[in-house]
């Protein structure tokens, strides 16, 4: 109620399982009770066996009960399963209650356009049977989502194009691919996973780094963790080549297209929130810039113009934020541990003072 909505529970209340597995409970606890008015005491021996039999077997239905009931309480109590819960009543509610258009919408008479059976996310893409399936119709698929998109039901999921070659006809393509079948070689899901969406990974720690750092929590300690990971991450996707989301067929013809997340997607969606959430944090501030340099360090020259970028914004959200000269130069000091590892804040190894490279460092000093 308190994180939520007040009024979402009404809905758990009438959960239909909820109810069942309360019930079973309660039936259970009955049956127990009415069978001990009829064990009778050890001079007798007497004990009724069928009523002990189906307590027995209570008990275990019980057992089992109790294991899927806290199951499925744990994923009703989830964001998206109490948002999937009063959604798809809604959405039942909407399809008894009021009439269906007299005109479809737009693409859905298209024979070009495939739309979606069932609202979800984008979990799964069989892109190999989408390939076979393309070559076979003798046509491009162009998948319209993105990995992890929610796709409203009804709404395009995939758009027809003509092969290369002459004469093509889309109509005839269309045809021959059926909608029906393309459309279960993507699985939609209630909510995104990790199975194909490396972003998804990335998303998920910046919600918590975000929410660490805001009000009423105030934690940057934990933003901090969450950042070293999604440096690791960055940098692991820094040197790699990116997918260019073109399939092709055994003969080399591309057969399915989708979009696929930049490297100037990722860096953005790993940042663009902290640094802004965070711009008023020395420490994350000098963590974020600890990142970045170091993210620059290792990147081709054709992915330095996001990073750059980073930089920029991180300095000019520093100086709205603090007054000080001195308070800005310490929060843009690149610090891997924020406060702690620093060139302000710690001593440089002994290199010895005779060295010509042992150069005194603000808030530093040589040993050795």
């Amino acid at each position: 109620m308190g994180q939520f909505s007040p009024r979402i529970v009404g809905a758990l209340l009438s959960d239909r399982a909820s109810q069942l597995a309360i019930g079973l409970f309660g039936a259970n606890f009955v049956v127990a009770v009415l069978a001990l008015r009829e064990v009778r005491g050890s001079d007798t021996g007497t004990v009724p066996g069928l009523t002990v039999l189906v307590s027995y077997l209570l008990m275990l239905a019980s057992l089992l009960a109790l294991v899927l009931f806290v199951h499925h309480a744990g994923q009703g109590m989830r964001a998206s399963g109490l948002i999937d819960l009063v959604g798809d009543r809604t959405r039942d509610l909407i399809d008894s209650s009021f009439p269906p258009p007299d005109r479809l919408t737009p693409g859905s008479t298209d024979p070009a356009v495939v739309t979606a059976p069932e609202p979800g996310n984008v979990v799964r893409v069989d892109r190999a049977g989408l390939v076979a399936a393309a070559r076979r119709a003798g046509c491009v698929l162009e998948l319209v989502p993105v990995m992890g998109d929610f796709v409203p039901g009804g709404a395009p999921l995939f758009r027809i194009h003509p092969a290369p070659g002459p004469a093509p006809d889309v109509v005839a393509a269309a045809a021959r691919l059926r909608a029906e079948d393309v459309a279960r070689l993507v699985l939609v899901g209630a909510e995104r996973v990790h199975s194909e969406d490396a972003a998804y990974g990335v998303r998920k720690l910046v919600d918590i780094a975000e929410r660490s750092i805001a009000q009423p929590f105030d934690d940057p300690t934990t933003t901090l963790q969450a950042l070293h990971r999604l440096h690791d991450l960055l940098r692991q996707l820094a040197v790699r080549p990116l997918p260019d989301g073109e399939h092709r067929d055994d003969a080399g013809v591309v057969r399915l297209v989708e979009r696929t997340l930049s490297w100037d997607g990722y860096v953005r969606l790993a940042f663009d929130e902290i640094r802004l959430a965070g711009a008023s944090t020395p420490q994350v501030t000098r963590r974020l810039s600890a990142a970045l340099q170091d993210l620059k360090a290792v990147a081709p020259p054709d992915r330095q113009a996001p990073l750059d970028r980073q930089l920029r914004l991180l300095t000019a959200a520093v100086h709205r934020a603090y007054d000080d000269d001195e308070d800005i130069t310490a929060a843009l000091t690149p610090d891997s541990e924020g406060i702690g590892s620093g060139a302000d804040v710690t001593v440089p190894a002994p290199l010895g003072s005779d060295r010509p490279d042992a150069v005194e460092r603000p808030g530093a000093r040589l040993v050795g």
